[in-house]
């Protein structure tokens, strides 16, 4: 018979790996076209100009140009308004 008991194995000790998420590209900077410039959850920023959002809520640009960051209210469905981080990317061929 054993003097202690078994030590047995933890069920701890298990972490899923993080999903590299946020923002990619800086405001001001040049980006090509089909590049990401946020990976997020959810629509913590919203698509404006010559960006698109991706089945996973990923904004990735469409155009060659420079990524410009800006907000603006948006009004809600039930009548109360929230601001919106909007992502836009700015043709640098455009007068």
């Amino acid at each position: 018979m054993a003097k202690t008991k078994s030590g047995g194995s933890s069920r701890l000790g298990r972490d899923s790996e993080s999903k590299r998420l946020g923002v990619k590209v800086q405001d001001g900077e040049k980006i090509k076209a089909g590049a990401i410039i946020i990976r997020q959850r959810g629509t913590k920023y919203l698509p404006g100009k010559n960006t698109k959002r991706g089945s996973d809520d990923t904004i990735y640009s469409i155009k060659d140009g420079v990524v410009q960051f800006g907000s603006k209210t948006k009004k809600l469905y039930d009548g109360s308004k929230r601001t919106a981080k909007i992502v836009r990317v700015l043709d640098t061929k455009a007068k």
